[in-house]
């Protein structure tokens, strides 16, 4: 699977958790707040955009960050909060891997 299918796949989970978390609540603006810059990323990827892995990666450490503050301070909600640190850092490292692949994979050919 390519970084960019794993960067898709994990953005749409994202967006899910997002909907499926704050829409059962009925906090409608909550899921606007959240799910929004998912799926404008998700677009972004899926329109090969330049910059929508490095936008997706930046977004995805306050995605990271949000879901470890909830995952400590609402007990009733860890398990939404843990999909969402996970997917985050999915989509931290897919995001990551070309660049990864770029920098070392040239150094590894260099030394053969």
């Amino acid at each position: 699977m390519s970084a960019r299918s794993l960067l898709t796949l994990a953005l749409a989970a994202l967006a899910l958790v997002f909907v499926a978390w704050f829409g059962m609540r009925g906090e409608w603006v909550a899921v606007f707040v959240f799910a929004l810059p998912v799926v404008a990323c998700l677009a972004g990827v899926v329109a090969r955009r330049r910059a929508a892995g490095l936008w997706s990666g930046m977004l995805a450490l306050l995605w990271f960050s949000h879901g470890v503050m909830v995952a400590w301070t609402r007990p009733g909600e860890r398990g939404w909060a843990l999909a969402e640190v996970a997917l985050a850092l999915v989509v931290i490292f897919s995001a990551s891997l070309p660049g990864l692949r770029a920098r070392f994979g040239a150094r590894k050919a260099q030394r053969s």
